[in-house]
């Protein structure tokens, strides 16, 4: 029988939380189940494994993730939307390492299809990225660059990669000026073209 006041949510709440203490790769069942007091069978009425609990993590993590950005980006468009976007992305990842790794992992490309959560992730950064004239399949370059520059800088960031003393807030405002520039004068692609 599942403990009294175990539930699916609250051991998922405190896994994310573990995530952020002692990152994401090092949350199993075990390790849950000591911070609740329990030995590891008492959570496998909430969990199957150790796969669905990370799961269950990286859908946490990037519907918390998604809510601060729209917050962010809400009734703005072009680069004054990029900035806040960027913002609300660089502040999640610094604050919560171990839930923003687990918005990088591999998920069943089924679950992804079905969950509201990755379709508002869909329309926010889209939805942003419209604004700079962009469509398919410009849209999706675009979305692939902001995600690899946004997912490198504060990648650096967060080990302290960035040895040179110049201020690492004053590189990443010129950076997204950069992007700024670059979203603005893209290189339309004509439909269907490849090359």
């Amino acid at each position: 029988m599942a403990r009294v006041g175990l539930t699916a949510t609250r051991l998922v709440a405190a896994a994310a939380d573990l995530a952020d203490e002692v990152g994401f790769e090092n949350v199993t069942v075990s390790a849950l189940a000591r911070h609740f007091g329990v030995k590891d069978a008492s959570l496998y009425s909430h969990v199957r494994n150790v796969q669905d609990l990370r799961t269950r993590i990286a859908v946490l993590a990037a519907g918390e993730m998604i809510d601060r950005i729209a917050n962010a980006v809400a009734g703005r468009a072009g680069k004054d939307a990029l900035v806040a976007f960027a913002g609300a992305y660089r502040a999640y990842a610094l604050e919560r390492p171990g839930r923003y790794r687990a918005t990088h992992t591999q998920l069943d490309p089924a679950l992804v299809a079905e969950s509201s959560t990755y379709r508002r992730t869909a329309e926010v950064t889209y939805g942003m990225l419209r604004a700079y004239g962009l469509s398919e399949p410009d849209l999706t370059d675009a979305v692939r660059l902001l995600r690899s520059t946004f997912h490198g800088y504060c990648d650096l960031e967060s080990i302290g990669g960035f040895g040179d003393p110049r201020d690492v807030q004053t590189s990443w405002e010129r950076g997204l000026d950069a992007l700024h520039m670059a979203l603005k004068h893209w290189p339309r692609t004509a439909h269907g073209d490849v090359g």
